[in-house]
């Protein structure tokens, strides 16, 4: 065994190990899982049955969360020593590069389906989840790509974007949601007793109209207006536009339907994720009246194993606002922000179910603030209500 240098008179002692990413193998989960998809839809095209369309349903709100449960956390972390090496190291790239042409064949296949196969009414509904979920999972590859220097890679991320006709994400996410994270002004980030149903026009409006005048101020400042070519919205959306005009030239305007509701149940996932990833949590204003710059604990964080594999390590929220460039592989745990009770695929059945979400987290939401309400995001119209439910006994 080689032997580390030791000062004289100390006998020398054996050499430290190169660290190692005990997962890198593992990663290879997140593009395999569209392949997987791809397979089963191809398994319904050869055998006609419509059974194989809800596999992926199942492994998202059931095989995932079971797994996360059976092989729990990991709380470790790579040492700040082998970060560098582990940034740069092209594996981790690839395999984020290799999901995008799994998730156009599959949305290509299911288009065509969609098109020439006579399905039933649970059929398509099937056909909807398999194809709008994985390409809600691609939401969460281009928000990968979007944070990253290259500029390939930030194009890469509105390509992955393109079939859920959600561009504006790359321009709200970056400079709208990371900017105003945590506080009322976000509309990506839900308060204290607001459901996820009326979370979800509020963020999709909200997302909408401030990416809109994000890019509008930006050109402004250039001398343009909004409606240039060089607006980042309208860039994204025309690659949406290209797609969907490829797609009807080739089977028809019959496939647009399944486009849009495909779409649509993307996105839903993508803000059901949002709605999980902030609740209740509020960054204080400062003594300059300003709002505390966001840390760990404005995040809630999940350690679980499987999900993390599969989703890029994005449940290791608070490190990646904290640190927004940092690569997915090199994201950290922190004993100070809080914890999710489960990985985000347990959440997504709860965070639909509101009673049953404000049982769960509003509690965790009030411990993470020492039990005082008046620290938390709050739902306007729910301040009373709130307050009445979380009153502290008398002395």
């Amino acid at each position: 065994m080689p032997t580390t240098p030791a000062p004289l008179g100390v006998p020398p002692g054996p050499a430290l190990s190169p660290w190692r990413d005990s997962r890198r193998w593992w990663w290879l989960l997140s593009p395999a899982f569209p392949l997987l998809v791809w397979l089963n839809v191809q398994a319904y095209a050869r055998s006609g049955q419509e059974a194989w369309l809800w596999l992926s349903s199942l492994i998202i709100y059931g095989l995932i969360p079971l797994l996360d449960a059976w092989l729990g956390e990991d709380r470790s972390n790579p040492p700040e020593s082998a970060v560098p090496a582990l940034e740069r190291d092209p594996w981790y790239r690839l395999i984020v590069l290799a999901f995008l042409p799994l998730q156009y064949l599959l949305t290509l296949h299911g288009a065509w389906i969609a098109a020439h196969h006579e399905l039933s009414a649970l059929g398509w509904v099937g056909l909807v989840l398999s194809v709008g979920g994985i390409n809600g999972v691609a939401i969460n590859t281009a928000h990968e790509l979007g944070h990253k220097l290259p500029a390939w890679e930030r194009w890469l991320a509105r390509v992955a974007l393109a079939p859920v006709a959600y561009g504006h994400f790359y321009v709200e996410h970056n400079r709208g949601h990371h900017r105003r994270v945590a506080t009322p002004e976000d509309p990506a980030s839900a308060r204290l007793g607001e459901s996820f149903w009326a979370f979800l026009p509020r963020t999709l409006w909200g997302g909408l109209r401030s990416a809109w005048g994000l890019e509008r101020a930006r050109l402004a400042g250039h001398g343009l207006g909004p409606w240039h070519w060089r607006n980042e919205c309208l860039q994204a959306w025309a690659l949406t536009v290209v797609l969907y005009g490829a797609l009807l030239l080739w089977l028809g305007w019959g496939v647009l339907g399944f486009l849009l509701v495909q779409a649509l149940y993307g996105i839903s996932l993508l803000e059901v994720v949002n709605y999980i990833e902030h609740y209740g949590l509020l960054r204080a204003l400062g003594p300059d009246g300003r709002r505390v710059r966001c840390t760990p604990e404005h995040s809630w964080n999940s350690n679980h194993w499987v999900s993390n594999l599969f989703l890029y390590q994005l449940q290791r929220h608070s490190d990646h606002h904290a640190h927004p460039a940092r690569r997915y592989q090199a994201l950290r745990h922190f004993e100070s922000s809080p914890q999710l009770p489960a990985g985000y695929a347990a959440l997504l059945l709860p965070a639909y179910l509101p009673p049953l979400w404000f049982r769960l987290m509003d509690p965790r939401v009030l411990a993470h603030y020492g039990q005082r309400l008046e620290r938390a995001n709050l739902q306007p119209g729910r301040e009373a209500a709130l307050r009445q439910r979380f009153a502290r006994p008398q002395r």
